[in-house]
């Protein structure tokens, strides 16, 4: 009888200890909170000796055994965790397996291309290489898009919620197909009408990326879009700078302005050379652009320049878009800064 009661006392504190360990804190409610990186195919072991380092555990077998008789060893995601406030390691193993890996919001803007949506990426520690190799991969809007060779045009600019990953190279090949997903949910639709007007999905796609980088006014868009259209009806050529700022991004000679040389550069990008749409998108357009191609303004303009304050002057002949060069162009008074 007395030998029963030892082996029962002895469990007994073998058991206190063990919930001890388990479901009570090593730290207090205000210490700063801790990031743990889990590696893919981390071992609960290798686990257990990061959080040992952390002053999670007092030693890396305690959690191997927990998550054991938990039945959790193969549950445990891999990412980047913060652990706040005063957590067991109870609570550890459940925001493991839960997955709740931190955080944080990319966004890209509008009109940005390929390269430039890669090194926003970047920024935010994802991995810029393999967000192009996987942006280069025309395979996922190759139904839509049998012409496409790569995805420009289709990442749909946004705000992403992306998790802080170990693994930043697949992250970052899951957001581009996240932000192909975001493309087909909300342009698709808006772009549906358009094979009345006889244009594909990647012509209308192009010219809302030119709409997109002509203008930074939403009210301007739709008339943008019908300018553009009516040279197209036209033959005429669409003579718009940026086409010919992404053909010099291609050659590798952008250098942040544009010069009358390069109006003749010899690219299928050159709209100033080269009549009709270029090849493809020369960024990602937004929404309010893609609705701009869907939904012209109705009018016969064919011109349009710039008024030095974010606006245009609209024209519908030669002689009146002259007239508004010569205004607001070629007799402007210089800005600070400028040269008169």
């Amino acid at each position: 009888m007395r030998r029963v009661l030892l082996l029962a006392a002895l469990a007994a504190t073998l058991w206190l200890a063990w919930v001890h360990e388990t479901r009570f804190p090593l730290r207090g409610l205000d210490d700063p909170p801790l990031t743990l990186v889990v590696a893919p195919g981390a071992s609960a072991e290798s686990i257990g000796r990061q959080l040992q380092a952390l002053g999670l555990v007092r030693h890396p077998l305690l959690f191997r055994v927990h998550v054991f008789f938990r039945g959790d060893g193969a549950r445990l995601k891999a990412g980047e965790y913060s652990i706040e406030g005063p957590s067991s390691l109870d609570d550890v193993a459940e925001i493991l397996v839960r997955g709740d890996v931190v955080r944080h919001d990319v966004t890209f803007p509008e009109g940005r291309n390929l390269e430039e949506m890669a090194s926003i990426a970047a920024d935010h520690g994802l991995d810029r290489l393999a967000f192009l190799a996987a942006a280069h991969n025309p395979g996922p809007m190759r139904d839509l898009d049998p012409a496409a060779t790569d995805l420009e045009g289709y990442l749909f600019p946004d705000t992403y919620d992306v998790p802080r990953s170990a693994d930043p190279a697949g992250e970052s090949r899951r957001l581009v197909g996240r932000m192909v997903e975001r493309f087909r949910a909300v342009a698709v639709p808006a772009m549906a009408e358009l094979t009345a007007r006889g244009l594909t999905l990647r012509q209308a796609v192009t010219l809302a990326s030119i709409v997109e980088l002509e203008t930074a006014q939403p009210e301007e868009r739709p008339r943008i879009s019908a300018v553009f259209l009516n040279r197209l009806k036209l033959g005429m050529p669409l003579q718009t700078d940026p086409t010919v700022i992404y053909a010099l991004r291609k050659a590798g000679t952008w250098d942040g302005n544009i010069r009358k040389k390069d109006l003749g550069i010899d690219s299928p990008y050159n709209t100033y050379k080269r009549p009709g749409l270029p090849p493809g998108p020369i960024a990602s357009p937004g929404r309010e652009a893609l609705q701009a191609v869907a939904a012209p303004a109705e009018g016969k303009d064919l011109y349009f320049v710039s008024r030095n304050d974010g606006t245009h002057e609209f024209s519908e002949t030669l002689a009146l878009h002259e007239r508004a060069v010569d205004r607001y162009q070629r007799h402007r008074a210089p800005r600070p800064g400028e040269k008169g």
